[in-house]
Formats: C-alpha cells, sequence, structure tokens
C-alpha cells in the first residue's frame, strides 16, 4: 500500500556552508608546504621565498634584484615546477620588440585571413629576465598586462590567464646598455626583493646538492611535487583578501606610506598604491602564518619589499652614501604601530 501512495516531493537540504576557519586553516598548510618545497631548490633564501608567496598570494608582481647567479631564474622555475600551471620566460635584450612579449597578427595563406600569434605573456608565472635591458617601448608592453590582466591585439582585448605573477630580474651591477625603468613602471610592481649572497653554511650545503646534480651548475627541479593547480593559487588569493583587518591596522599602513611623502631625506614618496600593496601584503602575510585576522606585525614585515622602489633618496643622502632601505628602517622604527 505504502508503495502506491504519491510521495510528496521533497526538496534536498542545502549543502551546509563551508567553515571559514577551516578553510583558512588548510590554505595556511597549503602555503607552508609550498614554502618548504620551495627551499629545497632555492637554498639559503628563506626570506626571498616568503617574499615571493605573498606576492602570489595577494596577487602582485615582484621586481627581484641581485647579481648573477644567485637563484632568481631558479626560484620562478621551482615555483612552476611546484604549481601545475603554465609558465614562460622572456630574456630582454635591446633588439625585443613588444610584439615579441605580447604576440601579433599573422597572415594565413590558406584562410587568406590574419591569425593572431599569442606572445609568451599568456601564461601563469612569466619571467622577465633582465628587464632593464629592452627599450622603453618593449618594457611599456608589460605595463597594461601587468595591470589590466589582459593584451589588446589587433583592436581586441585579450585576458590572460588566471592567476597571472610577473617575476621580473635585474642585474644591480652592469648598468651599461641598460635602460632604467621608469617611476609609472616600478609602481607596477607589488614588491621589490634584494637577492643577498646566502651564509657560509647555506653555500656548503648549496655547493654539495649541486655538485652531485648531473645538470652542470644548477640545481635539479624535477624532483619538486606538483602540490597546487591554479585554482588552488585563486582559492588562496580569495581567502586572503577575505582576512579582517582592524581600522587601526588599515591607518597604519596608510600613516606608513604617506610618512615617506614627508620623510626627510626622501625626494619622492610612495603613492596610494603603495597603501593598498601594504595592506594586500599583510593579509598574505596573515595566512602564511597560519593567522586568523591581520597583525601590524604583518604589515610592517613586508613594508621595505612595498616602499623601496617607491620612494627616492635625496641627492644629499645619495652623497653621504646611505641606502634607500636604510632611511625606510629609521621610518618603520618611528612610525608607532598601533597595540591590538
Amino acid at each position: 500500500m505504502s508503495e502506491q501512495t504519491p510521495e510528496t516531493p521533497r526538496s534536498e537540504p542545502a549543502p551546509a556552508p563551508a567553515n571559514p576557519n577551516l578553510q583558512r586553516q588548510r590554505a595556511s598548510q597549503l602555503a607552508a608546504a609550498l614554502r618548504q618545497e620551495l627551499q629545497k631548490a632555492l637554498i639559503g633564501q628563506s626570506a626571498v621565498i616568503e617574499d615571493v608567496l605573498t606576492a602570489l598570494i595577494a596577487g602582485g608582481h615582484v621586481l627581484v634584484e641581485g647579481v648573477p647567479g644567485l637563484g632568481k631564474t631558479l626560484l620562478i622555475r621551482a615555483l612552476a615546477r611546484c604549481f601545475g600551471g603554465e609558465f614562460s620566460r622572456i630574456q630582454f635584450t635591446p633588439d625585443l620588440m613588444p610584439s615579441d612579449v605580447t604576440g601579433h597578427a599573422v597572415y594565413d595563406m590558406q584562410s587568406e585571413q590574419f591569425k593572431l600569434r599569442k606572445g609568451p605573456v599568456f601564461t601563469n608565472l612569466l619571467l622577465a629576465d633582465e628587464i632593464n635591458r629592452a627599450p622603453a617601448k618593449t618594457q611599456a608592453a608589460l605595463l597594461e598586462v601587468m595591470q589590466e590582466r589582459q593584451v589588446t591585439l589587433e583592436g581586441r582585448a585579450l585576458p590572460v590567464p588566471q592567476p597571472f605573477l610577473v617575476m621580473a630580474t635585474q642585474n644591480p651591477i652592469e648598468q651599461e646598455g641598460t635602460y632604467p625603468l621608469p617611476e609609472a613602471e616600478l609602481d607596477r610592481f607589488m614588491l621589490k626583493l634584494r637577492i643577498d649572497y646566502p651564509e657560509a653554511a647555506e653555500e656548503m650545503t648549496l655547493v654539495r646538492q649541486v655538485t652531485r646534480s648531473s645538470r652542470a651548475d644548477m640545481l635539479d627541479v624535477t624532483p619538486l611535487r606538483t602540490l597546487l593547480q591554479a585554482k588552488d593559487i585563486l582559492a588562496l588569493q580569495k581567502i586572503a583578501s577575505e582576512l579582517p583587518v582592524d581600522d587601526q591596522v588599515l591607518d597604519y599602513a596608510v600613516r606608513l606610506a604617506r610618512a615617506t611623502r614627508t620623510w626627510p631625506g626622501l625626494a619622492l614618496g610612495a603613492g596610494p598604491r603603495a597603501s593598498i600593496s601594504l595592506v594586500r601584503g599583510g593579509r598574505a602575510r596573515a595566512l602564511l602564518r597560519g593567522g586568523d585576522f591581520v597583525l601590524p606585525d604583518d604589515v610592517k614585515s613586508c613594508a621595505l619589499a612595498v616602499l623601496r622602489h617607491r620612494v627616492r633618496l635625496s641627492p644629499e643622502l645619495d652623497i653621504e652614501g646611505l641606502s634607500v632601505d636604510q632611511v625606510l628602517q629609521q621610518l618603520l622604527d618611528q612610525v608607532p604601530a598601533p597595540r591590538l
């Protein structure tokens, strides 16, 4: 009898909303695993790895400065290996054309039509090697794609894959035949990092590992595990962007950026994009350490990397031999941080 009685339609129960705390914990664990994997390839550069992961989670771009042979290229190759996305490399040279970066239209004889051939910027991770070797016209080709995440080819706006990270490198010593990056382009980079020489013990480990490798003087990145896909990075970025930021911490980030505009010894201060980058960087740092909200220390820890390429020393301090980092460190020590 019961089989013949018509059943009243029952609505499916709505899926339980995901626990934000659990999501944050998983995201922090994933970021920690990625950090650990990268440290296997890039020995003695923990701070640089932390900064690159900060930029990746915050959705920003990175400019890396350092003398040759310290692993700038290795870092992005290792990151590409741990992340199952696409990776491209452009070696910037004085004769590089904008179309070599963005792509161009090619006439197809068979169809008698122009076809778009996409350039190397259509990727997830882009290594722009020795960016200051290319003329301004070619450097400018990167501006639109870094800011708008799209390229205009033959009047059509084509989006680049997401996530999208540009890691540009420049050599601080060889300045002959280079074109310094203009302020407008420098401002597009969220962080400017300096790779320094490793400590003696770390250099010993590095030499031991490299001399065991069959690939000449290169560390092999093939043993690194692929830990996450493009969608996982986008999920990390979304979780980080939703981390709570107290108004006092927001105010602290703005005060740091504004202090550079009137600070004695700085001829050029940082613009509003610096304040935005400080907050985004603070959120990424909070996620990396497994925090539930952003602390003033999260903002402060990425402040040097956010500000150093957005300010300019006055000529007097330059003559005295002071560096931008020394002046910014004084500023960070003297601008009071809120107590939460």
